[in-house]
């Protein structure tokens, strides 16, 4: 990627090391921790590299490695609920992000974004929760579900640091189930550079533990809840508690089986999109790419958008064929593509609206 991103350390108010980074430009957001991240590995993934390059593209970004991961400092006494608030306060203050500002929180992000939100109202101006839950998994009433997640943590005490990737890959296929090989290895060797395997077993219970239900009737902050139909880490159950429960809360059913949507799912452009609609960014980054066209110009490229023909284009907007013509030559030029399929895809990819202000017909040149 071209975008670059600048790391910084921080001590917390318990004397951790935590490393934090910013990217991008835009209004501001910052991402909360989830599992196992690691600044720079991150960047250049295979499995998040496209989230945090559609992030960065849009918003001032600030996230960070949580305590016992990453880049943050490894060797902590405790990793508990009541830290994971602390460190987002902790490096909000030091990142001092224009306020208000976005908050995304993904998988056990949402929880600390939850309460963040709900403490300082008036500091956020949006909150996305992605893939979150209400409950961790000891706090579920299906037994099932209990004893997993019980097994989970013995099997990752035993067998995390192995140079065999056996036992990880049972974690790696329930948040990737569709990755390929090359994805699936990658998130191998995060976890296992990433953290170890002691840590990796009390960030699971610490996970387990977690509950926001008595705090979502309090929030007061405009909220999207984002949801994987498929979801194997969160079940989709989760995000519709966290919607149902959240007033005024938007909700969207991506269509994955991924706790982690990879790049080329039909549902992480619905869900870029959504958020872009949401925070109201869209509208500013295609004016960004898109303002040096013309009215009439923005026009007849939404009318190529819709698959009509340079006839019927001139006759939808009352001007000639050649009209059309040269306006699509101009059009072609200002966005640097070659011909209408290009020109389709780039303002389809690119977030393009035709303004609703209707142009005075004119006569046929």
């Amino acid at each position: 990627m071209a975008m670059q991103q600048t790391i910084r350390y921080m001590m917390t108010r318990d004397q951790v090391r935590l490393a934090w980074a910013s990217s991008g430009s835009g209004p501001a957001m910052v991402k909360a921790s989830n599992w196992i991240t690691h600044l720079e590995y991150d960047w250049k993934s295979p499995v998040l590299r496209h989230w945090v390059r559609f992030l960065s593209e849009h918003f001032s970004l600030t996230r960070y490695d949580e305590r016992g991961c990453g880049l943050t400092q490894r060797d902590v006494e405790s990793v508990s609920l009541d830290h994971w608030i602390e460190d987002l306060e902790d490096v909000i203050e030091a990142a001092q992000p224009p306020q208000p500002f976005a908050l995304i929180g993904i998988s056990q992000g949402a929880c600390a974004c939850i309460e963040y939100a709900v403490k300082y109202p008036e500091r956020v101006s949006h909150l996305i929760l992605y893939g979150g839950y209400v409950r961790g998994w000891t706090r579920h009433r299906n037994p099932d579900h209990v004893r997993e997640g019980r097994a989970l943590v013995e099997l990752t005490e035993l067998g995390w640091g192995r140079p065999d990737p056996i036992y990880r890959r049972l974690l790696t296929k329930k948040f990737l189930p569709e990755g390929n090989e090359e994805q699936l290895h990658w998130f191998d060797e995060l976890c296992a550079r990433s953290v170890s395997p002691e840590m990796a077993a009390r960030l699971l219970v610490s996970r387990g533990e977690a509950d926001v239900s008595g705090l979502l009737p309090l929030l007061k902050v405009p909220t999207l809840v984002a949801h994987a139909n498929g979801d194997m880490i969160a079940p989709v159950s989760e995000g519709q508690r966290l919607a149902a429960g959240i007033p005024g809360a938007e909700f969207i059913l991506l269509d994955s089986p991924n706790h982690i949507m990879l790049e080329h799912e039909p549902a992480w452009k619905r869900f870029c999109e959504a958020v872009l609609d949401f925070t109201s960014v869209r509208s500013k980054a295609e004016d960004a790419i898109f303002q040096s066209l013309s009215d009439r110009e923005r026009e007849v490229l939404g009318k190529l958008i819709l698959g009509l023909t340079n006839v019927e284009i001139g006759r939808e907007l009352f001007i000639s064929e050649k009209t059309v013509r040269n306006q699509l030559t101009r059009i072609f030029e200002k966005l640097g593509v070659a011909n209408r399929s290009q020109a389709i895809v780039f303002a389809r990819d690119h977030g393009f609206r035709e303004r609703q202000t209707p142009t005075a017909p004119e006569a046929p040149i």
